[in-house]
């Protein structure tokens, strides 16, 4: 038996050596993957514009039928979460709508109170009876009043016009009858300045709120809040905010401080007390 085992071995390890020669060659002779964007995706996507402005003069149909220009919600100071959508979307766009519901109703401030929010048709067709049966089902799902939350349509092409001032590119696919998009939602400061950019269907909380937070210039939030947006900082490639090493250290160093400010404090008072004691005992 162990002459069998010191045999069988040497077979083994051929075994594995040949098995990995074959797929090093099957994984050399293999095309290499394919980066070239599909051809009904190119054109789509973000080119982010941070600190540029928008025409807050550009006019949309709201969900009542009546003409309105986006300054009707800016200038009242609370910054407005932006989203590109349209109301017939098979998928996408409601994946979009109810991540952002479902991270709105998590928190604690309301929309016409602490921040706008705009959502806006690309389609061009979109009537604006689309556009006031869709509000009826987000705010249902929102389940509160949100009397800030508008839903528009397009008027005289001015989508197209606000979807390239913000990098919003997308495109219609004639084939499938559906329009080709990002699935983002951007923060704008009162004024109209792009703030922030959030990607995804599924929002973290803390992004949002530190996203309003930071496009209000500490207007709204709370003190922990503001102190989050200290110790975190938006990453591109993280798409979300993450530590900020720097001033998490700085945080901490301070935070260690007034630890020992307290203990000394304490210790003071203790030595204090006992050498009260001390001098009444000897007085006695």
């Amino acid at each position: 038996m162990q002459r069998n085992r010191k045999r069988s071995w040497p077979v083994a390890v051929r075994l594995i050596a040949a098995c990995a020669s074959l797929w090093l060659a099957a994984a050399s002779a293999a095309p290499p993957a394919s980066t070239e964007v599909p051809e009904g995706l190119q054109g789509v996507g973000v080119e982010e514009k941070l600190g540029a402005k928008i025409d807050l003069d550009l006019t949309f149909i709201a969900e009542n039928g009546y003409p309105v220009s986006l300054r009707e919600y800016f200038g009242k100071g609370r910054p407005v979460i932006l989203n590109l959508v349209y109301y017939n979307c098979p998928m996408l766009c409601n994946l979009i709508l109810n991540g952002q519901t479902k991270t709105l109703r998590n928190i604690p401030w309301t929309p016409g109170k602490e921040y706008e929010v705009v959502t806006i048709s690309i389609d061009p067709t979109e009537t604006f009876a689309l556009a006031r049966k869709k509000k009826a089902v987000y705010l249902a799902g929102y389940g509160r009043p949100a009397p800030g939350w508008h839903f528009l349509v397009d008027h005289q092409g001015n989508v197209k016009k606000l979807a390239e001032q913000v990098g919003f590119r997308y495109k219609y696919d004639e084939d499938r009858g559906q329009y080709a998009h990002t699935a983002v939602i951007m923060v704008l400061t009162e004024d109209g300045v792009i703030s922030r950019y959030l990607y995804g269907i599924r929002f973290k909380t803390r992004d949002v709120r530190l996203a309003l937070t930071e496009a209000s210039n500490g207007k709204i939030g709370t003190i922990s809040d503001r102190v989050l947006l200290y110790c975190f900082h938006y990453d591109p490639e993280a798409k979300g905010y993450v530590p900020f090493a720097i001033n998490l250290m700085r945080a901490g160093g301070v935070a260690v401080m007034l630890v020992l400010g307290g203990v000394l404090a304490v210790f003071w008072r203790r030595e204090r007390r006992r050498a009260a004691r001390r001098n009444w005992v000897v007085t006695q």
